[in-house]
């Protein structure tokens, strides 16, 4: 009885209000009397032309490509980092591969009706700013799993090694910068900019790769797991301060405007720390329940989305903002893995594949066409492992690690992987990069990230298992970030 009625009331709801809107509509027209009534051209097309010309601008919108682009983005970079895996690479590797794949270095070359279709250059800007906001969850989230007080604890050995990694590369960056500078830097970009973002990206090292590949290969938990880790993430920190203080520079263009922006930087980490920092602990403790995190999530956005407006417009980039956000979170290991998990997967599977095909969009592969080019490529790759992986083998080996795990430290800071894009990609918009030197700057990259694993399994074959690794910390770095490769 009660389906009968049911549907009885159905059909009077919908045949009652859809014949109350016929006489609203025909009394309607009786309201245009008098009026001029422009009436729209018929089209001399066919209904199935007409349904054509419609779906096809409907496909080439701006949504609609945005999100083609995004199917494509995901599709390739499962696909190559699931290659990767089975290689016992990170999956960063096969994504980036993907970008380029994408970009006009393959797809742009021998496909390229359909690269045109996907990636019109109409379109790109918002694919930049989409990947960019991925870039700051993943920034935040970074910070976020930094463990500050795991570092200090084993600031001795870490820092020496650490710094060492940085100050060694970055001395030959800029060594090679003397010797390429008439050649390859743009015009019009001055040595001292040319010459710091060389430095500069010689020096990075991919922290989150770096602790991914520990973790594969179960020395996240040892001596040596716990002093690498240590030593990317005082590294991550102190490079990215760098970066800031490289990015002041080049943006200033004189020493006064860069005094003005440094002092401004220093005082918006003095607020972060000071203020901001206390101010969010108390909020989290005055709301957070055991297994609860809703009510402080939208205040943490906010701080993250303040900060990166803010470091945006003081000149050191947003980028830097988002790192010190994560910084600042409250220090609960445990409320942090969960606010992690709520983010990691938009930002890591989602987001970021965007920016490396953003980043495979701009390298152009093929304009490395002579051998002089390619000689400079060779160098390039030279000079990076030479600073990266000799410095921080040579520094490790000083402060008393075995020759194994010294030569493995120098291979696991040798990674660069995202970080290392970040990097070029921000050069290449200050214009202080031109096209071959980016492209340079990211086979470097692949390679010297490529390398790791083999270098690693080699060491493995040569001396055996380390005794150090046998071996459990007595306290390790609880903020390492491994729930990701990037």
């Amino acid at each position: 009885m009660k389906k009968f009625r049911n549907i009885f009331f159905y059909i009077l709801l919908i045949g009652g209000f859809s014949f109350l809107i016929y006489l609203a509509l025909t009394a309607g027209s009786e309201l245009e009397k008098g009026r001029h009534i422009v009436k729209l051209a018929a089209s001399s097309k066919s209904s199935a032309h007409q349904f054509a010309d419609g779906l096809i601008k409907n496909l080439t919108g701006p949504l609609a490509t945005l999100l083609a682009q995004i199917a494509v983005i995901i599709i390739a970079g499962n696909i190559a980092g699931w290659l990767c895996k089975k290689m016992g690479q990170p999956r960063v590797i096969g994504e980036i591969f993907a970008g380029i794949a994408l970009g006009p270095s393959l797809v742009g070359r021998f496909f390229p009706a359909f690269s045109h279709a996907v990636f019109p250059a109409a379109s790109l800007s918002s694919l930049q700013f989409l990947s960019q906001i991925g870039l700051i969850i993943f920034m935040f989230v970074i910070g976020m799993e930094l463990d500050l007080r795991a570092i200090k604890s084993k600031s001795k050995d870490a820092v020496v090694i650490s710094h060492a990694s940085i100050i060694i590369p970055f001395t030959l960056g800029i060594g090679l910068a003397y010797f390429i500078y008439r050649s390859l830097a743009p015009t019009g970009v001055p040595f001292f900019s040319f010459g710091l973002f060389m430095g500069i990206s010689m020096s990075i090292t991919a922290f989150p790769v770096l602790a991914r590949i520990c973790q594969e290969r179960g020395i996240n938990k040892t001596r040596l797991g716990a002093l690498v880790i240590t030593c990317a993430a005082a590294d991550d920190i102190t490079a990215w301060c760098l970066l800031t203080v490289v990015i002041a520079v080049v943006k200033a263009g004189s020493v006064m405007s860069f005094v003005y922006t440094a002092l401004m930087a220093i005082a918006y980490v003095l607020i972060m720390l000071k203020g901001v920092k206390p101010l969010l602990k108390r909020i989290y403790s005055r709301n957070i329940r055991p297994g609860y995190v809703g009510m402080p999530v939208a205040m943490f956005f906010l701080t993250l989305i303040i900060s990166s407006y803010a470091t945006e417009s003081i000149g050191i980039h947003a980028l830097f903002g988002a790192f010190m956000a994560g910084i600042v979170m409250p220090d609960n290991i445990t409320f942090r893995g969960v606010f992690v998990e709520r983010i990691k997967d938009v930002a890591l599977f989602l987001l970021l594949p965007l920016f490396f095909v953003f980043t495979g969009l701009r390298t152009q592969i093929g304009l490395l066409n002579d051998a002089y080019l390619w000689g400079i490529c060779g160098i390039t790759i030279l000079v990076a492992v030479t600073g990266k992986f000799v410095g921080s083998a040579s520094a490790a080996k000083f402060v008393g690690q075995s020759w194994k795990d010294s030569l493995s430290i120098g291979a696991l800071m040798n990674t660069r992987g995202l970080v290392e894009l970040i990097v070029l990609n921000i050069g290449y918009d200050l214009g202080v990069l031109n096209k071959e030197v980016f492209a340079i700057l990211v086979i470097m990259a692949l390679v010297t990230t490529f390398m790791t694993v083999p270098i690693l399994n080699l060491l493995d074959k040569i001396f055996g298992k380390s005794p150090s690794e046998d071996e459990l910390p007595a306290e390790l770095p609880e903020g390492a970030f491994i729930s990701g490769d990037r």
